[in-house]
């Protein structure tokens, strides 16, 4: 699939982009090449292949669930400009 001048200022229109008219025609190239790329690896077949979420079949590892960090929950709301009941206020930001 190739993609024209046109094609390229309404996909960075649509991505918020600022692109000047001197570089559209490399984005058109560099667009075009990538797409070209994923229609050869839509043209592969994958009958048989389980669809992984890594290629790797390995466990995290994952450390003690253990307290590491004294509680210092008192200090800390000592010095906040408004609490109640555990709980810090703040402005209301939402209307």
């Amino acid at each position: 699939m190739s993609l024209g001048p046109a094609e390229v200022a309404k996909i960075a229109y649509l991505a918020r982009l600022a692109i000047r008219d001197e570089d559209v025609p490399a984005y058109a190239r560099n667009l075009s090449a990538i797409l070209e790329l994923v229609a050869q690896m839509n043209a592969a077949d994958t009958t048989g292949v389980t669809p992984m979420a890594h290629p790797l079949d390995m466990a995290q590892r994952l450390r003690p669930d253990t307290v590491s960090e004294p509680d210092q929950r008192a200090a800390f709301q000592a010095i906040a400009p408004r609490v109640e009941a555990g709980l810090y206020l703040v402005p209301k930001v939402i209307e």
